[in-house]
């Protein structure tokens, strides 16, 4: 993937439109990253998901999108979700001020061991679940929640109405669909999961190119495009 410089990066963010009036410091965007450990999801490809969630989280454009603003930053959440009751947060909210910030998730993602095995896909309380921590950040400008999973719900309550919730007002949901079936798979989401202002699903065909698909949805939630250029 080509970079984007410094001049791409604010021509984005203006076409974009990002938050106007925030005060020197301020919290321009809370972000809350859920990962699927459900059953569906081997052990191999829960490396690959992990690793690939590491190595875009430190790839040069990401780190250049959340940086992009300076004295406005991003805070980062990170969480892992299965069944009804299985919902665990990897990282909790971190202030992400500079690249070495990222560099420390990444590593702290990276090395942690599964969080649940060999259950189910409740979705909906995933969603629910990224709405109570978002609900934490009222201090930012913005709140984004993204689910990255390879199956449709199974357990609990559906994703429908867990986005009727109180605490997901006023919550972008983005999605991150992987596997064979990520063209089916993406439907569901853009019919039942995902909301809000230019929401939107991204996908990846197999875990292989989970990073790839990271990298994307990072620099479309934080506000920045790709102007030009491929793999």
């Amino acid at each position: 993937m080509r970079r984007l410089g410094a001049a791409a990066v604010g021509l984005a963010l203006a076409a974009a439109g990002p938050a106007t009036g925030l005060a020197a410091g301020q919290c321009r965007l809370a972000l809350s990253l859920g990962l699927d450990v459900s059953s569906s999801v081997d052990a191999r490809e829960y490396r690959l998901q992990t690793a690939g969630l590491a190595a875009a989280l430190v790839a040069p454009e990401v780190v250049a999108a959340f940086l992009a603003v300076p004295g406005q930053p991003v805070m980062l959440q990170i969480f892992e979700w299965s069944g009804w009751q299985q919902q665990m947060v990897r990282q909790d909210w971190v202030t992400i001020a500079g690249e070495g910030d990222l560099v420390e998730v990444a590593a702290r993602i990276a090395a942690q061991q599964r969080s649940f095995d060999q259950l189910p896909t409740a979705l909906g309380f995933a969603l629910a679940f990224g709405g109570r921590a978002l609900a934490e950040r009222g201090d930012c400008a913005r709140r984004t929640l993204d689910v990255s999973g390879d199956g449709t719900n199974n357990d609990g309550i559906s994703p429908e109405m867990a986005r009727r919730d109180p605490m997901l007002a006023g919550v972008t949901v983005n999605g991150l669909v992987v596997g064979a079936t990520a063209a089916t798979l993406a439907r569901y989401y853009q019919r039942f999961v995902i909301q809000g202002p230019g929401a939107f699903v991204e996908s990846a065909d197999r875990y292989e190119d989970f990073e790839r698909a990271m990298r994307r949805k990072l620099q479309r939630e934080l506000g920045v495009f790709e102007v030009s250029g491929g793999e």
